[in-house]
């Protein structure tokens, strides 16, 4: 099954739900601190509504947090996941570069020092020293 990429109200509805609750609010406490209908909170907790910016500060101010930190994308569950996805193939990826380059080193210093025996067998005795 796909992913399914989050939008800007889940993301926000999300993160509004999960910073009111780490406040211990419900939404009627929560709609009161910032001057609005707790049914309204509520649809934007499930993203059937939007708020104003002016509205977005006042969630914000009510959850002592800045009004930013409701469109964290990382915050949400997919957020981590993907953030985790990206760390893991990033670390991945350095791995297999980084095993690349030393066998490749090694490899090199083999090639030269077997050259190099190779190159000392054909001399003259002379040559050698």
């Amino acid at each position: 099954m796909p992913k399914q990429k989050l939008g800007i109200r889940e993301i926000l509805a999300h993160n509004l739900k999960e910073n009111r609750q780490k406040c211990g609010y419900t939404q009627e406490k929560l709609a009161e601190a910032a001057g609005i209908s707790a049914n309204y909170l509520s649809m934007v907790e499930i993203s059937k509504k939007f708020p104003t910016p002016e509205m977005l500060d006042r969630l914000a101010k009510a959850l002592n947090i800045e009004t930013i930190q409701l469109f964290d994308a990382s915050a949400t569950p997919e957020g981590a996941l993907l953030h985790l996805e990206k760390s893991i193939i990033y670390n991945i990826k350095q791995v297999v570069e980084d095993t690349v380059r030393e066998t490749m080193e090694e490899y090199m210093n083999k090639w030269k020092s077997s050259y190099e025996a190779s190159e000392q067998k054909h001399k003259s005795p002379k040559q050698r020293k």
